[in-house]
Parts: structure tokens; C-alpha cells; sequence
């Protein structure tokens, strides 16, 4: 059986004049990645694969540091397309991602469809799935919305905002969920990185 985990980044510095996937991590989400990487939670031996935004990167490369090891980057991996609107003030981010889970094959002024996103990150993962040694943890870095796409996917649940990771774990992001990738399924919901006890023996 093969394992795998979904872990999105922690919090970041919100910039404005810089283009969102160039956001990195701030120091509290920093802090909370290297704190989960202490508890030694992953095997030596984990394949580890983020998102090529700097944000995923950055906590990848807190988690790959901890294992003494690299990581691999793919950019279908990223989160759903924005770039229509760049950064907006959360109260109007908000309304687009209302918008965006309550009628996902519609786009929302400009976004990537939530269908689209879907369909484009199940396709990743199941690639990446397809050369992965099913003895090794995969290990994808990445991001909230995506990443519940990519659970209702393998829940065989709608894509619903109530299966978000801010309404189901931690606000801040820093949350996973885990999934056996032989067999396309859902393993453990949204759980706050500080809350995960691994997969137990």
C-alpha cells in the first residue's frame, strides 16, 4: 500500500507588490513548519514534492532540511490560477472563494474554475503516483484550495467551501491530510500539522 500526505504551507507575508506565488512564508509560519519537522514524523526516506510557488517551497525545504535530504518541484501542483484579479482585500478574496466552491465550473471574475483545478491536480498527484515506490511516503507540499479539491476527489465528496481546510483545521494553514494512493483513498480529514500523530503502527 502506498502512503501519502497532502500538507499545505503555513502562513506567509502578505505583499501586495508581489505576485501571490511569489509570497514566502513569515515567521510564524516558519516556526510552526520547523516545530512539526522536529517531532520526526516522516521517514528518512520520504519523497517529497511541492508546489513550485515560494511558499510551498519554503516549507518544503524546512521539511526535506530535517531529513537530510532534497525535493522535487511540479508546477501543476500550484493553487488554482488568480492572476485575473492578483491580490485582493479579504473581504472581496472572500467573496471569490464563496463564489469559486459554490459553483465550480464557473469561473469567478477570471479564477480557475474549481473543476479545472481539480482536474489538473488529481492529474499531478496520480503521475506522480505512477513512478512513486509504493514502500516510500509521498509527501506533497502545497496549498489549501487545491488541496480540498484533491480531497473531495478521493472522499468521492463534492467540492463544498464546508471542505475546506479553515473551516476544518488550522485557519492559518499548516494543515494535512493523508490517503493510500494505491487505492485512491482517504485516509484521515484536515488535521492541523501540531495535532497529526502519524500513521501509528
Amino acid at each position: 500500500m502506498g502512503l501519502a500526505l497532502y500538507i499545505t504551507h503555513s502562513e506567509v507575508v502578505i505583499d501586495p507588490s508581489i505576485p501571490i506565488p511569489g509570497w514566502g512564508l513569515s515567521e510564524t509560519g516558519r516556526a510552526r513548519m520547523f516545530r512539526f519537522a522536529e517531532r520526526d514524523l516522516l521517514p528518512a526516506d520520504a519523497r517529497i514534492v511541492a508546489s513550485t510557488e515560494q511558499k510551498a517551497r519554503d516549507a518544503a525545504e524546512i521539511l526535506a532540511e530535517r531529513l537530510g535530504t532534497g525535493f522535487e518541484t511540479d508546477h501543476r501542483l500550484g493553487e488554482n490560477d488568480r492572476s485575473s484579479t492578483g491580490y485582493l482585500p479579504p473581504e472581496q478574496f472572500e467573496v471569490h472563494v464563496e463564489k469559486l466552491f459554490g459553483a465550480p465550473d464557473q469561473s469567478a471574475n477570471g479564477w480557475e474554475t474549481a473543476e479545472d483545478a481539480q482536474r489538473r491536480t488529481v492529474v499531478a498527484v496520480k503521475d506522480l503516483a505512477s513512478y512513486q515506490d509504493p514502500v516510500r511516503l509521498l509527501v506533497i507540499v502545497g496549498h489549501g484550495c487545491v488541496g480540498t479539491l484533491l480531497k473531495c476527489d478521493l472522499g468521492g465528496r463534492p467540492i463544498a467551501l464546508s471542505e475546506d481546510q479553515r473551516v476544518i483545521a488550522h485557519p492559518g494553514g499548516g494543515n494535512l491530510f493523508s490517503f493510500d494512493l494505491a487505492e485512491w483513498r482517504l485516509l484521515c480529514d484536515w488535521t492541523a500539522i501540531e495535532d497529526w500523530k502519524g500513521f501509528g503502527p
